[in-house]
């Protein structure tokens, strides 16, 4: 294969990488939001549904401030079920998984193997990673801004890269 085919398959596996690397960072960075969220609305829900269990127990005027916190721990957790924050976090770190596999084959692909390989051989093994790629964008949450500020600060902070790279 001459050499500017070979590169421009290069340039296009890099842009892969990239992509999935941007892609699978804000799906993390979501990932942790949504637990944020699961634990900020959970661990209140938790709490006064077990104030309000002792606090009926413990005597008649307790009863008043059990009704409340269990009232309270109810909205909480309707609010934690109409979001389907479990789904969600799933759903993101499913997709960061799927887009860090992918990175890491975009980067075996024009590193180790596209220089051994025909033409044809490489030009299909891109279009089975393009392929993955736009399955896995199919599928991903579209994560929110806050995501995406968290992903790009983490990936300037040098959050996706390795000391092997830095000798």
């Amino acid at each position: 294969m001459d050499s500017q085919r070979c590169e421009q398959l290069s340039k296009e596996g890099k842009r892969v990488e990239e992509s999935a690397m941007w892609s699978g960072q804000g799906q993390f960075e979501q990932a942790k939001i949504w637990r944020g969220a699961n634990l900020t609305l959970g661990t209140p829900a938790t709490a006064l549904a077990a104030i309000a269990g002792a606090a009926s127990l413990v005597s008649t005027a307790g009863r008043y401030w059990a009704a409340a916190a269990a009232l309270i721990s109810a909205a909480l957790s309707a609010v934690m079920t109409s979001l389907g924050l479990a789904r969600r976090i799933e759903q993101a770190q499913t997709a960061a998984n799927a887009y860090l596999a992918l990175q890491q084959d975009a980067r075996v692909f024009y590193e180790v193997d596209l220089p051994t390989m025909e033409y044809d051989e490489a030009r299909a093994t891109l279009g089975e990673l393009i392929a993955r790629q736009q399955e896995v964008n199919k599928s991903a949450p579209i994560p929110a801004k806050r995501a995406y500020r968290r992903a790009r600060k983490n990936i300037s902070a040098g959050g996706q890269s390795y000391a092997v790279d830095d000798s």
